[in-house]
């Protein structure tokens, strides 16, 4: 690649096991103004060098689904900033953060992009982008701001199907989608059915189940697989791509196969909590299982087993940290029930 071998390199990555797009080899890295220069055995000495024999030397990754400092309704704060969040994901190996600026209903998305660079700019140690998420598609949404995002490089965004300050109705779901194959975007869904939790959400409350291990009871698989296969019909309606986000186990999945085996565009995201968590994990002593509620909730293994298989087969594509954290100091005095802690 590029540079003779006598060249002297900024840095030299010496010695390592190096995984590309297509191969796997043992080679040392030559680096010059920040940018890979050439590949090779022997390469001329660097002004500083990193001895890299016995590791693999592995592109930086991308975490595309995570949230940083983003407002919420009932005044709860996010753990992690553009400082913080950017930080731990360096020393995880991750290089590239994508988060999402959110959009409140009735706030201008331009605005939401807005008040996200400013809360990003100059704290991030590595490079970002931004998803957009549309709770308010209004006229002006839909028809100026929307594209005109679009067509700066905002290319992607989440619409919810649950979560009153963030839900949208069928028409407009439909709506979106409709723009996206216009404008080129990808819409991602958060799916899940926003009435059925609500009405076992408040039965369970009544009969006073409201122990993080009823976060699972509130939001079963059926909820999840109902909202994912409305989703997929309405994307198929318009016939446009679609990602569904943070799929939760077999259930969801089996609808997404069964999209993609007719030939839609459908594609699917896991997190690690649907892998490594089941809902015995909410069941924890204490707070402790609060801490891994998430939305949806982790399922059981069957469901783990599934993901694995999907993965397997490529009916799966990302892979996101889907990380929403709160400060756990923030509860239990200020939270009361699952319910208050339930966001993803």
């Amino acid at each position: 690649m590029g540079a003779k071998m006598s060249t002297e390199f900024d840095l030299v990555i010496r010695g390592g096991r190096i995984a590309t797009a297509s191969d796997i080899f043992n080679a040392d890295i030559g680096i010059c103004g920040g940018k890979i220069v050439a590949l090779g055995l022997g390469l001329a000495k660097g002004q500083d060098e990193i001895d890299a024999n016995g590791r693999l030397v592995l592109p930086g990754g991308v975490d595309a689904h995570c949230h940083f400092d983003q407002p919420t309704s009932d005044g709860s704060v996010m753990a992690d900033d553009f400082e913080s969040g950017p930080r731990s994901a360096a020393f995880g190996g991750t290089t590239t953060v994508i988060p999402f600026a959110c959009q409140k209903k009735g706030q201008s998305l331009r605005a939401a992009v807005d008040d996200y660079h400013n809360r990003a700019n100059g704290k991030s140690v590595i490079d970002y982008a931004f998803h957009l998420i549309v709770t308010d598609p209004t006229p002006q949404v839909l028809g100026q701001e929307l594209p005109a995002l679009i067509r700066e490089g905002y290319t992607s965004f989440k619409i919810y199907t649950t979560y009153d300050d963030l839900k949208l109705n069928d028409r407009e779901i439909i709506e979106v989608f409709a723009l996206a194959k216009r404008e080129g975007a990808l819409t991602m869904v958060h799916a899940e059915n926003s009435d059925a939790i609500a009405w076992l959400t408040e039965a369970l409350e009544r009969a006073g189940q409201t122990a993080p291990r009823h976060h699972a009871d509130a939001r079963p698989a059926i909820a999840e697989r109902e909202a994912t296969h409305r989703a997929i019909s309405l994307a198929e309606i318009v016939d446009v791509a679609m990602l569904v986000v943070h799929v939760s186990g077999g259930e969801a999945m089996d609808q997404i196969a069964a999209a993609r085996a007719k030939g839609l565009k459908v594609f699917a995201e896991t997190c690690p909590q649907y892998i490594l968590l089941t809902a015995d994990d909410l069941d924890l002593d204490g707070f402790e299982g609060a801490k891994h509620i998430c939305s949806p909730p982790p399922r059981d293994t069957a469901s783990q087993d599934s993901l694995g298989s999907s993965f397997k087969c490529n009916t799966q594509s990302p892979l996101g940290i889907g990380c929403c954290d709160g400060h756990t100091k923030q509860a239990p005095q200020q939270r009361g029930t699952w319910r208050d802690i339930s966001r993803a």
